[in-house]
């Protein structure tokens, strides 16, 4: 691998093609207006790079412990501690928006590899990834309801979509935390692993990364797109990617090579 900048969010490109993205916040990895700038920032600009798979990560002990609570709250004055006004919540929230916006729809596979705690924002990063591995030392949660608030990055979507209304109503409406293991069993996570999840999610990136990137980028849009919609608009989409996906450089390398070679030998690179 590269050397990593300094910033916040920090990227990298493996010799394999894989590029991971770290955040580097201080120990908990909050999940600041600035934080999420950076992140959707460096996204954008893989988008124009046409990654072929990219790995999310943390630190070893956090992943990322959520939204910057201190943004949420007025700064001097007779109450310090005196809640945010809602416009400047709104901007905080669109932060979320956008950036886990944007990760959600990069066309490329994302992978969140989680070590530790990944609770609220943090939690929502990882719902936001096509997969998630996590290491036995990982716990997961969306603790805002503690607050007296409720979740702002996804947690009440993408949770409900991935695992299910009532089990995600548990998580959101009690603010208890699960362990790696009980977060496998209700489907939060893919695979949990005793060493370093990012390890295992390089190993599972680096497959896609040979993969065939317009093919892999359209049959992402087919799942995605057609979640929300009746079986048969599904298929609708299905078909028309499908019918698209003929013009594509990949066909015709992949097509050839299968006449040729055949099947599981073409090279996409």
């Amino acid at each position: 691998m590269t050397e990593p900048d300094s910033t916040l969010v920090r990227c990298e490109r493996t010799a394999e093609g894989v590029d991971v993205v770290t955040l580097a916040n201080g120990k908990v990895n909050a999940l600041s207006t600035e934080v999420l700038s950076q992140l959707r920032a460096v996204l954008v600009g893989l988008r124009d790079q046409a990654a072929r798979a990219i790995v999310l990560t943390g630190g070893p002990k956090v992943f990322a412990a959520g939204a910057d609570i201190t943004e949420f709250v007025e700064r001097g004055g007779d109450e310090p501690f005196a809640v945010a006004p809602p416009d400047r919540v709104a901007k905080i929230g669109d932060g979320f928006l956008h950036a886990l916006g944007e990760l959600a729809a990069m066309p490329c596979p994302t992978i969140a590899a989680v070590n530790g705690v990944a609770l609220g924002g943090g939690c929502e990063l990882a719902l936001a990834c096509d997969f998630r591995i996590s290491s036995t030392r990982a716990r997961f949660g969306q603790p805002e309801i503690l607050l007296g608030i409720i979740p702002g990055g996804g947690g009440t979507q993408r949770l409900a979509r991935l695992i299910g209304p009532a089990r995600a109503k548990d998580l959101v409406l009690s603010g208890r935390a699960v362990d790696a293991e009980e977060a496998r069993s209700i489907g939060l996570v893919d695979r949990v692993v005793d060493g370093d999840a990012l390890d295992a999610a390089l190993q599972l990136a680096g497959v896609y990364a040979r993969g065939p990137r317009a093919a892999i980028a359209l049959a992402k849009r087919a799942v995605d797109g057609g979640l929300d919609l009746p079986l048969a608009d599904g298929l609708a989409l299905e078909q028309e990617l499908f019918v698209d996906s003929f013009a594509t450089g990949d066909a015709a390398v992949g097509v050839r090579s299968f006449l040729r070679d055949g099947p599981g030998v073409a090279d996409f690179g």
